[in-house]
């Protein structure tokens, strides 16, 4: 069994699916890793460091491709020419935006490819090694508050100076999932005054263990949290009366870090144009759901945006920012999974078992996974038998 990691194509990418230090812990589950030349490049992990570890380098994607078995990366593969680079019998690894990207699904199915979306791993015990949904969250969180330290023209922590005292920063973190947590770990690290907002009231604990303050709304939040952990979409008649309570807290702060969003909706909106319009000059929004519409109205995607004085950045892959530890995250997170499905060298399809069951997207050319036919409009395919195919 030959896993390939091949160079990730995305403009701005900069990390690698695989680093060297995994490639024993796959080579123990009966693997041989091949990895596309220069595919570390960018996040320090030169092709002899991959062959010192017992990897072997291919000389080209195309290369990489014909040889795999399994190929593992970051993203989906992007436009036709990946695509078709791809056969029939072939797996696929990846954080493959599923519920975003459907079609690409499909298209993945209709090329016989078995698929497995590590956004779609089950929250349960035994799948925390292998969610990298949580790893690069918490590198977003890290860096979203680093990135609005940088643009807010004013200082995050109090100072006592011969020149007098200046008076530390108020951060606002709106979504309390792993990368609000994060970020409440990181500003008050860097000396903030901190208080986060989640429609999920059980997390106030975990807010205030962080040393912030849990903004508590006028709410009812009601069935703000699903089965799984995460919060899930309310009605707008909610989200009106929440955006109108937000106002008053993000006009009192310096800097906004919104984090908040649904698997498989748009973002909801959380800070309108008017609530900007109520900070302070030279305040900062940073708006990490800025991929699925962002929770602020003024949210460009990719874009900062001046408003009334006031920076939005709608930054969109900032774990690609920190690409060394980035990758190494991923690849271990990669390499527990794949010491998951993989028995003494051959590919595990075990649908009994719940991680396969909840990550495995499309196999067998169809797309199998309910969620995602949902999106597609298709109909729930009849149980299988219970069995390793």
């Amino acid at each position: 069994m030959i896993v390939g990691v091949p160079a990730e194509s995305m403009r701005g990418e900069r990390r690698v699916a695989l680093v060297p230090a995994v490639v024993s812990t796959i080579g123990a589950s009966g693997a041989e890793v091949l990895v596309e030349s220069g595919a570390g490049d960018a996040s320090g992990f030169p092709d002899q460091d991959y062959s010192a570890a017992g990897a072997r380098i291919a000389a080209s994607a195309a290369e990489l491709l014909a040889e795999a078995d399994i190929v593992v990366r970051l993203a989906a593969p992007e436009g036709e020419a990946e695509l078709e680079g791809l056969r029939e019998g072939q797996t696929l690894v990846g954080l493959l935006n599923p519920l975003g990207n459907a079609e690409g699904i499909a298209a993945l199915a209709g090329r016989g490819v078995s698929a497995f979306a590590l956004e779609l791993l089950p929250r349960i015990s035994r799948a925390q090694p292998m969610d990298a949904l949580t790893s690069m969250a918490t590198i977003a969180g890290y860096r979203a508050v680093l990135l609005a330290a940088a643009t807010l023209p004013k200082l995050f922590p109090l100072m006592m100076t011969a020149a007098g005292t200046v008076t530390p920063a108020r951060v606002l973190v709106i979504g309390a999932g792993v990368a609000g947590l994060q970020a409440i770990a990181t500003a008050r690290r860097l000396g903030a005054v901190v208080h986060a907002y989640d429609v999920r009231p059980a997390v106030a604990e975990q807010v205030e263990s962080l040393g912030a303050r849990f903004v508590e709304l006028d709410l009812d939040a009601g069935d703000a949290e699903d089965a799984g952990g995460y919060a899930q979409a309310m009605g707008e008649e909610f989200y009106q009366r929440q955006r109108e309570e937000l106002a008053r807290v993000v006009a009192d702060s310096d800097v906004v870090i919104s984090t908040a969003a649904v698997p498989g909706s748009a973002a909801p909106l959380l800070v309108t144009a008017e609530a900007v319009a109520a900070m302070r000059s030279g305040a900062v929004i940073v708006d990490l759901a800025a991929e699925t519409g962002g929770n602020c109205a003024l949210t460009q995607p990719g874009e900062h945006v001046e408003a009334e004085g006031v920076t939005i950045l709608g930054p969109l892959n900032l774990p690609a920012e920190a690409p060394f530890d980035a990758s190494q995250m991923y690849a271990r997170n990669v390499a527990s999974f794949l010491g998951h499905v993989l028995d003494e060298g051959a590919l595990s399809l075990d649908t009994d078992d719940e991680i396969v069951r909840g990550a495995l997207v499309a196999h067998g050319g169809q797309v199998v996974h309910p969620r995602v036919r949902e999106q597609l409009g298709l109909a729930a395919l009849e149980p299988q038998p219970a069995g390793t195919e």
